[in-house]
């Protein structure tokens, strides 16, 4: 079944790959269902894809997305965490190939000044054992085929600037939805900054958990008009 609506792109999170963030949550079947094609790579360094140490070889995670956009029509999509973050800089940089978005997992955290970043350190062995998220990234790191040092110059990489102005420039419809328990929320500070954009506050879920809860599934397809139920 095909044909009924925007391509959806699917780019998943940090340490994580397509597969798990979206094949076993059941966005693909469900996606499927709805008559939507899918397009969810693994992120450079991620997955299957290639697992470069050089930090200077993930540059361009975002044109290597850009690229496999179609060039025709928009493409609905669905970022998660380290992967919203690229879909916010490809939609600030060109809102008019996307129809609708939602951003997962990223809220208010983005507008942050940081110092240091601990789940590096936590890659490299020097993290603080108290530091959970940090922690819990560098077990993440090492399963499922995850190559530690190809993460860690993924964390490394030069990122699009990406602040409350260039925010502005999203003009497409765009969904935050974050769990209450979330490191990186509160999830209004980033759809403040959007002109159309809405948040959605999930009870009871932290960062992690959020792929694989039911309602964010299911708002985040209603949202797109692609809720097969």
């Amino acid at each position: 079944m095909t044909g009924s609506g925007n391509p959806v792109l699917l780019l998943h999170g940090f340490a994580t790959s397509a597969r798990r963030t979206w094949q076993e949550p059941g966005w693909f079947d469900l996606l499927a269902d709805a008559g939507r094609e899918v397009i969810a790579p693994d992120l450079l360094g991620h997955g299957d894809a290639d697992k470069p140490h050089d930090v200077e070889a993930y540059t361009h995670v975002e044109a290597l997305i850009a690229a496999q956009l179609p060039e025709d029509q928009p493409v609905d999509a669905v970022g998660y965490s380290a992967g919203a973050r690229i879909l916010l800089s490809l939609a600030a940089e060109d809102p008019s190939r996307f129809g609708k978005i939602v951003i997962a997992g990223m809220g208010g955290r983005l507008f942050q000044k940081r110092d240091g970043n601990p789940i590096l350190d936590a890659l490299e062995g020097r993290a603080d054992d108290s530091d959970l998220v940090a922690q819990h990234f560098k077990s993440m790191s090492e399963r499922d085929g995850n190559d530690p040092k190809a993460l860690a110059a993924f964390i490394q990489r030069s990122q699009p600037r990406l602040d409350r102005e260039h925010l502005e420039t999203v003009t497409c419809p765009a969904m935050v939805i974050i769990g209450d328990k979330d490191f990186a929320g509160p999830g209004e500070p980033l759809a403040e900054a959007m002109p159309n954009g809405e948040c959605v506050t999930l009870r009871g879920i932290d960062h992690f958990g959020l792929p694989k809860s039911f309602d964010f599934v299911e708002k985040g397809l209603d949202f797109l008009g692609a809720a097969p139920f």
